[in-house]
């Protein structure tokens, strides 16, 4: 029976596309690095920047690139998202089941916490738990392992996480979580099902039913 429900932030709760892709192009731009096809710049929603980026910057340094990211960013680019249609009723529903819910997330919880305050989906989580900003939680794991501790006592088998990339469902198993996946996010074709996230969602309308919530056209997007 599912007790905590652990959901990632990007592509998962919000379409943050937008604004992170924006304050990447900036950065790029700042630094003198060559735009990305949009395909790389697809690839590059979810995991953290330090492994992804190195390989596309050349020889400039990664915490430049970091650096102008984050100027850009927390400005006022980071409220350039929206919440995907259907997730707030699931979020409301879950809370009136008694679900415990928490966020973990890869972007920094500087960012995160008051990116779910301005979706309004705060009062939903326990609490909302992200990277550090030195990187030093560079791992989908390691951000699970902080929001566990703090949530106390959990068993991994009344746990489940929700995210969209594999980086989500990799991070959820080292803790023996399993993972639904949410394909309405950033996941490449075919990335969930060779990850093994169980069951894969098409929309958050279907949440309700994986949580073991029932069918609600509420919540249906």
């Amino acid at each position: 029976m599912t007790e905590l429900v652990l959901f990632d932030l990007d592509g998962t709760l919000s379409d943050s596309a937008p604004g992170i892709l924006a304050a990447l192009r900036h950065a790029f731009a700042v630094n003198g690095v060559p735009p990305l096809d949009a395909e790389t710049e697809q690839a590059l929603l979810g995991p953290p920047f330090y492994d992804s980026l190195p390989p596309l910057i050349g020889d400039v340094d990664l915490w430049d690139v970091i650096g102008a990211y984050r100027e850009h960013y927390g400005a006022g680019g980071m409220f350039d998202t929206t919440a995907y249609d259907g997730i707030g009723a699931v979020l409301e529903r879950a809370s009136a089941s008694g679900l415990r819910m928490a966020v973990a997330t890869s972007k920094p919880e500087a960012y995160a916490i008051p990116i779910v305050e301005h979706l309004g989906f705060a009062d939903h989580f326990e609490t909302i738990g992200g990277d550090e900003k030195d990187g030093s939680l560079g791992t989908k794991a390691l951000v699970i392992d902080k929001v566990l501790r703090r949530l106390g006592d959990v068993d991994p088998q009344e746990a489940v996480m929700i995210g969209d990339r594999e980086h989500d469902v990799f991070g959820a198993r080292e803790h023996g979580i399993r993972c639904i996946g949410a394909a309405w996010g950033y996941g490449l074709p075919g990335e969930l099902v060779a990850a093994g996230a169980e069951p894969i969602c098409a929309a958050p309308g279907e949440l309700a039913a994986a949580l073991g919530l029932g069918a609600d056209d509420a919540a249906a997007s």
